[in-house]
């Protein structure tokens, strides 16, 4: 088994990497093997100096910087392992660095404009229930997509409308789900999976096409095309932004959208206090007679 295909076990497997991830760090790791092909190294070889240089090459290409942060990354990880399985004596990871990120607010809807589009006619066909029941778990749960499409049947539970969530490295969570969404869900198994279902299936909540587990990919498109027949600019990521910016609004505590976001520290949820401050400032240049 090679160096990659070990180091991919590791990440899928002990890490808990979804394959999104996995398969971009593989790419970016195969351009850095053939890097040190090209110079005459060996992955042995590697340090510090080596792993700038292949970056610096990336950047001389046009790189932007939120690729030479991926690429750091993935080598950061590939470093560790291969420290621990002893190819590499010592683990340059810790030594390197990426571009400072220039983090942006993140663009959401309204309280307003969320319920105006939520509440729009979906449609009756099978296709048209998923984009709804889609959107409205989204925007109810505030989970990212891919654990959306990962949701089995068996993980909605009606008696306390939760949803039982499997978020990055494996890590399990449970998150409330409002009853506009759970009538979305009710609506989209009742007269919309049926249609669509196939031995395929599984224990799949969502369902795409060909009766297999809906895909990353579909969801996306299912956002997009929904947002934009409610004539909405968004993501899909835009809903959890969404979501959580709207807790915040409501009166729910940082630690709370944290747990309910499954981020594994706060850091990464303040940047939704962020938001909330420049909507409050918005409001009060509009509102407040001497602002």
């Amino acid at each position: 088994m090679s160096v990659l295909d070990r180091f991919a076990a590791y990440l899928s497997g002990e890490l808990g990497r979804s394959p999104h991830t996995v398969r971009g760090y593989l790419a970016d790791l195969r351009s850095l093997l053939a890097f040190l092909e090209e110079n005459g190294y060996r992955v042995e070889d590697l340090d510090v100096l080596l792993v700038r240089g292949w970056l610096s090459r990336a950047r001389d290409a046009g790189a932007g910087r939120a690729t030479v942060s991926r690429r750091v990354a993935a080598v950061r990880a590939l470093t560790r392992f291969l420290h621990r399985e002893g190819v590499l004596a010592a683990d340059p990871g810790p030594r390197l660095s990426g571009p400072s990120q220039q983090r942006s607010l993140p663009t959401v809807l309204d309280e307003g404009q969320a319920a105006t589009v939520l509440s729009r006619p979906s449609g009756d066909s099978p296709s048209d229930l998923r984009r709804h029941a889609v959107v409205e778990v989204l925007y109810a749960t505030g989970v990212r997509v891919a654990e959306l499409c990962a949701l089995d049947l068996a993980d909605v539970d009606r008696e306390r409308d939760t949803v039982r969530v499997l978020g990055k490295g494996a890590k399990e969570r449970t998150v409330p789900v409002g009853a506009p969404a759970l009538d979305a869900l009710d609506a989209w198994l009742s007269a919309g999976r049926p249609e669509m279902a196939a031995p395929a299936s599984g224990a799949a909540l969502f369902v795409g096409a060909r009766g297999g587990r809906l895909g990353v990919r579909q969801a996306r498109e299912d956002v997009h095309a929904y947002l934009r027949a409610a004539g909405a600019d968004g993501a899909p990521h835009g809903l959890r932004h969404s979501a959580a910016t709207h807790l915040l609004n409501g009166g729910a505590d940082l630690r709370s959208v944290q747990e309910f976001l499954g981020h594994a520290s706060p850091r990464s949820t303040q940047i939704y206090t962020h938001v909330s401050v420049e909507r409050l400032r918005d409001t009060y240049r509009q509102a407040h007679p001497r602002a």
